[in-house]
């Protein structure tokens, strides 16, 4: 089975509902970096993604 990578907000945050989930990384962390950036103001690396808030699913 093919694993997927995924940014859950509405798992921290009482205030987004936004998920992402794609069993493509580079496809799971560019939206993920988008969606940082333009709902939450914060403009996190690649490896800052990977590490403290993409899952592999």
């Amino acid at each position: 089975m093919a694993r997927a990578h995924k940014l859950d907000c509405e798992a921290v945050s009482d205030e987004c509902r936004f998920i992402v989930q794609s069993e493509n990384e580079s496809e799971a962390i560019e939206l993920a970096k988008n969606h940082m950036k333009e709902v939450h103001g914060r403009e996190l690396t690649n490896e800052e993604l990977r590490e403290e808030h993409l899952q592999v699913v």
